[in-house]
């Protein structure tokens, strides 16, 4: 089946030669339609992760307005059509004319422009989230259906929207006197996220309660269609939040009835300062962990959640490791917390922080991770005083927490010895015919064992290897699918049972992260479909298995080339049919004839490709293997009906997705 055209910015890759490129063949996207092309670019992707960050944009407009003391309540509403609504009492959105664009209000300016907001500066929002004035408008752009009320001035105000246009000019629906704020009602575009697409109630219900921890003085009010409520009894269908504590309410509710190390939590809040920041905190340490986590850390930062850390998570752990450390030497046990580490001082804990600066710099549109580094410093220094003072207060607790962080440092030094022993002795049992060539370096700090198909692609990566911190270990063919199989079948399985000893750990609740004898874990299979199928076995092992792997971003693809294209002395290698075709219009433009070789497996490729494409750190691409923890539900389904037993839920997932193949190469 031929493939069809592509077009993109930079004209119609189908063109039959260079002379018929021209002016015509410029494309200049106006307004919000390089949102509509690539969504990705601005909220990450159009899965349903991308889909909720829409709620989370609108919504973090109305927590601004909150932050800034403006706004005391907001409503959240999921109704029966589909439709979201968010409505605060704040100041409302500016409707009157923009002086740059006097014919359009500033509503609508907002609206449909990207980069147009209040928040590049500290004239309007001191802190705000939304600092790159995309938010809303990529909102809009992405919605079949918007709408805004403006209560202003005693004054209403509506206008409609349709995937980023308005649908006529700002209406004045008249005088009103016991309203203010702005109310965003919107529906996801079904184009982008496809027709079967739709709001869960667990999730918004539990981003909505987030929320309200965040700003002590702001009331939200929850509502969902009773119709939606009845498949999750969990999700009421009417809530009001409002935590005085803040994120000690917060932190109480996550840890309920678990024992603790010291019967307080330590939280706090410091003053507002416009010049340094703002910054509260709450942070506990329980034995019995969270869940299926040992420690749980969560920040925020402007009332956002970066669920990549950043600085200001570095920030709160260095405050208590400090804090530990002065508390140690006064009380005369310096010497036992020298080979104490961070980690230690934070394994257990259940932590909380969130931060309000001025100028946030986040990694991604998305927000994911705090970059900016005087947050480390603000809140290390709004953090330290006060834990210093909570320490002091109560000796024979915060001795008892201490001793605690020592005992976890010294289990961890017993674990890194034993380590060294488990990687010789494992060395040992494996001397068969292609099995585990391990790396020369006794502690795991930078070790990679590569997991490889076969022992031809295993030769090929041996050579290879980086000798000191590489170790190879290849598999007879496909894994077993754990998905389907016993537990008696598992624990007999020859491929398995090497995989585990090689690693150095146990299977389920005898996993152990201190016990992992690598510092990185590689799948490395050929780029094919046999190589993706036996990719997708192994991270169904380790997802059902080891989980922690996973959790601890330990877990990697690599990501081996598919094709080599050459013209002269001119090289260069593609993952992908789609990275191919992208290579041969930007980089093999000129006259000579290209090359193109196809990769049939790692086991055809020299090792020097290997090396330079597949394995060497400073060349080689690879994705990391991670858990949404915040759409699970979803994610065990996804593997049951893939990986399991019942043929029929696989035939009927592929007979619900089959429209989104477009083409095939056949």
């Amino acid at each position: 089946m031929a493939a069809s055209k592509k077009k993109d910015l930079f004209g119609d890759k189908s063109s039959a030669s260079n002379d018929s490129y021209s002016a015509k063949d410029i494309e200049v996207l106006e307004g919000l339609e390089p949102v509509r092309l690539r969504p990705g670019m601005y909220i990450g992707g159009t899965d349903d992760r991308a889909l909720h960050h829409l709620f989370a944009e609108v919504i973090d407009n109305s927590m601004d307005e909150a932050v800034a003391g403006h706004a005391s309540r907001i409503e959240v509403e999921l109704h029966s059509d589909g439709f979201l609504s968010v409505s605060d009492n704040g100041r409302g959105i500016p409707v009157d004319p923009h002086p740059k664009f006097k014919d359009k209000s500033a509503l609508e300016v907002i609206m449909t422009t990207l980069h147009a907001g209040g928040k590049f500066t500290d004239k309007a929002y001191e802190t705000s989230g939304g600092l790159h004035g995309v938010g809303v408008s990529v909102v809009n752009a992405l919605s079949d259906a918007l709408e805004v009320e403006v209560a202003r001035n005693k004054q209403l105000h509506r206008m409609k929207f349709s995937q980023g246009k308005p649908l006529g000019k700002i209406e004045n629906l008249g005088s009103i006197n016991n309203r203010r704020g702005t109310k965003v009602r919107f529906h996801p575009d079904p184009e982008i996220f496809g027709p079967k697409a739709h709001f869960k109630p667990a999730r918004l219900f539990r981003m909505t309660r987030a929320k309200a921890y965040l700003q002590p003085g702001v009331e939200i009010r929850w509502k969902c269609a009773p119709d939606l409520v009845q498949e999750l009894d969990s999700v009421p269908s009417e809530a009001t939040f409002h935590f005085p504590a803040g994120l000690a309410d917060f932190l109480k509710e996550t840890i309920g009835t678990k024992t603790t190390v010291t019967p307080e939590i330590f939280a706090g809040r410091s003053k507002k300062d416009s010049g340094h920041g703002r910054v509260e905190w709450a942070i506990t340490w329980s034995p019995e962990g969270y869940g299926e986590a040992d420690t749980f850390v969560r920040s925020y930062c402007n009332t956002i959640p970066t669920a990549g850390g950043g600085t200001h998570e570095q920030g709160l752990r260095a405050a208590i490791t400090k804090g530990l450390r002065a508390y140690a030497d006064i009380s005369g046990m310096g010497k036992k917390v020298a080979h104490v580490k961070s980690d230690d001082v934070m394994n257990g804990a259940g932590a909380l922080v969130s931060v309000f600066i001025s100028n946030p710099e986040f990694q991604g549109q998305t927000k994911d991770r705090l970059s900016n580094t005087e947050a480390a410093r603000i809140v290390e220094s709004a953090v330290r005083d006060p834990f210093d003072h909570w320490l002091a207060s109560s000796p024979k607790d915060a001795t008892k927490l201490l001793e605690w962080v020592i005992e976890k440092a010294n289990e961890r030094v017993r674990r890194r010895k034993q380590r060294d022993i488990n990687r010789k002795s494992a060395t040992k049992r494996l001397r068969l015919p292609g099995k585990l060539a391990d790396c020369s370096r006794k502690d795991a700090t930078d070790t990679e064992l590569f997991i490889v198909e076969g022992d031809s692609a295993g030769g090929s990566a041996k050579q290879a290897r980086n000798r000191i911190t590489q170790a190879i270990l290849p598999l007879r063919g496909k894994i077993l699918n754990v998905e389907s199989a016993s537990m008696d079948k598992i624990s007999k399985n020859a491929e398995i049972n090497d995989l585990m000893t090689a690693l150095g750990v146990g299977l389920g609740r005898k996993f152990d992260i201190e016990d992992l004898r690598y510092e990185r874990v590689v799948i490395m299979t050929d780029a094919d479909v046999d190589g993706a199928h036996i990719a997708a076995l192994l991270i169904t092992f380790f997802y059902r298995y080891m989980p922690g792997l996973i959790e601890q971003g330990r877990l990697y693809m690599a990501m081996p080339p598919l094709y080599k294209i050459t013209q002269g002395a001119k090289t260069e290698y593609a993952i992908d049919d789609t990275h191919k075709d992208e290579l041969l219009e930007r980089v093999f433009k000129g006259r000579g004839k290209v090359d193109i070789g196809r990769f049939k497996g790692l086991g055809e490729m020299m090792a020097s490709q290997l090396k330079d494409t597949t394995m060497n750190p400073k060349t080689r691409k690879m994705i990391q293997i991670t858990i949404d923890d915040e759409n699970l539900p979803t994610t065990e389904a996804l593997v049951e009906t893939l990986m399991g037993k019942r043929a029929d839920l696989r035939y009927q997932f592929i007979q619900d997705h089959a429209q989104f193949v477009s083409e095939l190469d056949i």
